[in-house]
C-alpha cells in the first residue's frame, strides 16, 4: 500500500493506508489531517505539539485533526526529514544533531556554549533564529518543509557509570552529546559516542557509553537512565541538540487558513507549556535523582574551562560553511546578537 500526496477527495471520506505500518487517516472534503511523527512517550519535550494541537483542532473547529503518533509510529527518527519532504507524513519532529549535514546553517545552534542557559532566553533566541530568512530558506529549499512548532530544550548535563567533576575526569570516557558539542570535550580526551536518546537504556546498561548527555532533568527521568547510572553532573549547562516541528510546505499550503493564522498564538502557548513542563519536571526527578545517585556538583571554573576553547570551535564552523558558500558568519553575527538581546545584554 501506499501513501497518497495529501488532498481532499469532495463528497467522500478515503482511508489511506500508510507506507509505515497500518495508520490509517481520514480525509473528507471539509476535514484535513496532520500525521506527526515523534519518538519516545508523551513527556516535557512533547508538551509543546501537544498544546499546538488542541489550539490549532480548536480554531479549525471541525475542519483540522493533528495526529501525534508518538514511538516513531511513522517511521524511523532519522528519516524525519526525508519523510516530510515528500509527505510521506505531514510533519514531525527533528532534532539536528542526529541528521549531520543536513541542516548545515541551522546547525549553528548546536554550538557549544553560544546560546543562553536560562530556557526562557533560550525559547526567544530559537524562534528569532527560526524566523530568519536564511534559515526559512534552508528548510524549503533542501527539504521542502517549514518551521511550525518550538521545542527548544534545557541545558545539558551528564548522567552514567562515570564520575565527572573536573575536565580530567573526561580522558577516556565515552560521552554522548551532539557533534559540535562533542569538540569541546574532545579536547580533554573525552570519546564522543552519538547513540538515540530511545538507545541510551540500553547504551547505559551495556557499557556502549559511559555517561549521556542530555537535557536536566526532565530527559533523564523520561528515560529512565537513572535506573542504570551511579552519578549525574549539575552545572555543566552545556548546549546540546537544536529541535523543532517541520510540516511539509505543500501539506502547510493546503491547511485551512483560521488554523494557519493561528499559528503563531499557538506557539507562544506552546512556549509556555513547554517552559512549566520542565519547572514540573525538576521539582519531580531532581530529588530523586538525589536520593538513587550521586549528583556531582560542578564547578564554575570547570565549566569555564570547558567554554574557553569554544570560540576556535565557532571559528572552524564559520570558516568551513562560508567556504561553501553558506552565509555562516551572518547567521552566527545574528544569533550572538539575539542571545544578547534575550540575556538582556
Amino acid at each position: 500500500m501506499f501513501r497518497t500526496k495529501f488532498r481532499h477527495i469532495i463528497g467522500a471520506t478515503m482511508v489511506v493506508a500508510m507506507a509505515f505500518g497500518s495508520v490509517g487517516v481520514a480525509y473528507s472534503a471539509d476535514k484535513v489531517v496532520w500525521n506527526f511523527n515523534v519518538w519516545g512517550g508523551q513527556r516535557a519535550f512533547t508538551k509543546g505539539i501537544e498544546i499546538i494541537k488542541e489550539k490549532l483542532e480548536a480554531v479549525g473547529n471541525g475542519s483540522f485533526e493533528l495526529k501525534i503518533n508518538y514511538g516513531d509510529a511513522l517511521g524511523p527518527k532519522k528519516q524525519n526529514p526525508e519523510n516530510i519532504k515528500v509527505a510521506a507524513f505531514e510533519a514531525g519532529q527533528i532534532c539536528v544533531g542526529y541528521y549531520p549535514g543536513k541542516y548545515p546553517l541551522l546547525s549553528v545552534m548546536e554550538l557549544p556554549f553560544l546560546l543562553p542557559r536560562d530556557i526562557n532566553a533560550r525559547a526567544k533566541v530559537e524562534m528569532a533564529v527560526l524566523s530568519h530568512p536564511d534559515i526559512v530558506a534552508e528548510l524549503s529549499d533542501r527539504w521542502n518543509s517549514k518551521f511550525f512548532g518550538p521545542a527548544f530544550l534545557p541545558a545539558y548535563e551528564f548522567m552514567g557509570n562515570k564520575r565527572i567533576e573536573t575536565t580530567d575526569d573526561m580522558k577516556g570516557v565515552k560521552m554522548r552529546i551532539s557533534g559540535l558539542n562533542a569538540k569541546a570535550l574532545q579536547v580533554f580526551g573525552a570519546v564522543p559516542t552519538m547513540v538515540t536518546a530511545t538507545e541510551g537504556y540500553n547504551a547505559l546498561q551495556r557499557g556502549t557509553i559511559d555517561s549521556f548527555g542530555f537535557p536536566y532533568s526532565y530527559a533523564f527521568g523520561s528515560y529512565k537512565l537513572y535506573e542504570v547510572s551511579k552519578y549525574v553532573t549539575e552545572g555543566l549547562a552545556m548546549s546540546g541538540f537544536m529541535c523543532l516541528q517541520t510540516v511539509n510546505i505543500d501539506a502547510w499550503n493546503k491547511t485551512p487558513q483560521a488554523v494557519r493564522d493561528a499559528l503563531p498564538a499557538a506557539q507562544e502557548a506552546a512556549i509556555a507549556g513547554m517552559i512549566e513542563a520542565y519547572a514540573t519536571a525538576d521539582k519531580k526527578w531532581r530529588p530523586i535523582f538525589r536520593e538513587k545517585l550521586e549528583v556531582v556538583e560542578v564547578d564554575p571554573a570547570t565549566r569555564a574551562k570547558l567554554a574557553a576553547g569554544a570560540g576556535k570551535i565557532w571559528a572552524e564552523w564559520t570558516k568551513k560553511h562560508d567556504g561553501e558558500g553558506r552565509p555562516a558568519s551572518k547567521i552566527l553575527k545574528f544569533v550572538q546578537e539575539q542571545v544578547s538581546k534575550a540575556s538582556g545584554g
